[in-house]
């Protein structure tokens, strides 16, 4: 098994056994400002064919636009069973899928719009599951991403950085990640990066070239 393939096991491992905590965990988050950043995100999508990464439980379906074809994916399988249960109690249509983002099992340019929010912290290999986004996307497709980032501030940085190693085996997230620089190593056009709060939390808004 490659590095690779062992770092992909071990989010998984991480993410079926935070499953059960995972929405009690981040309460007075979503109470707070995700839930407003949540809905700007899936304001910005476009088209009828829609994917959403990395789903976990499915916090984002109250924010779903009607009368779409949403497919959502997510490496855990705990994670979707938490979705699966929510969906059925929900006005949402969304197909559900165990799925690696670095490894999508969908044909070139199918999808209108691709969605993420906090993934790319995550994925051991961020450029790789990028370039999947793009391939999945049809030409002139609109890709989405609700993240945290490295902070340009240089203190702060360095705390980041310090911390990060601690961070990653807690909660199997990177807090120090360059992810709109990462977007674009993966191949798609940055059209805008939008600061939500203090240069940490970002909407990044990109597309794959016609």
């Amino acid at each position: 098994m490659s590095s690779g393939d062992r770092a992909t096991k071990a989010a998984q491992r991480r993410y079926d056994r935070l499953a059960p905590f995972y929405d009690l965990s981040e309460t007075l988050l979503e109470k707070g400002r995700y839930s407003s950043w949540r809905a700007l995100l899936w304001s910005k999508v476009e088209g009828e064919c829609i994917l959403e990464v990395g789903v976990g439980t499915g916090k984002n379906f109250p924010y779903y636009p009607p009368h779409q074809k949403i497919v959502a994916v997510d490496l855990s399988q705990r994670m979707l069973q938490r979705a699966k249960a929510k969906a059925d109690g929900q006005p949402v249509e969304v197909a559900l899928a165990l799925m690696d983002v670095q490894n999508l099992a969908f044909p070139n340019d199918t999808f209108d719009s691709v969605v993420a929010s906090f993934v790319f912290c995550s994925v051991p290999d961020p450029v790789r599951g990028l370039g999947e986004v793009r391939r999945v996307l049809k030409p002139g497709g609109k890709a989405i991403f609700l993240e945290h980032v490295l902070s340009s501030n240089s203190i702060i940085a360095w705390l980041m950085n310090f911390a990060n190693p601690a961070v990653v085996r807690m909660i199997g997230a990177n807090i120090n990640r360059r992810t709109a620089e990462n977007v674009a190593r993966g191949g798609l056009v940055v059209e805008r990066v939008t600061d939500l709060w203090v240069g940490i939390f970002k909407l990044i808004e990109a597309r794959k070239g016609l």
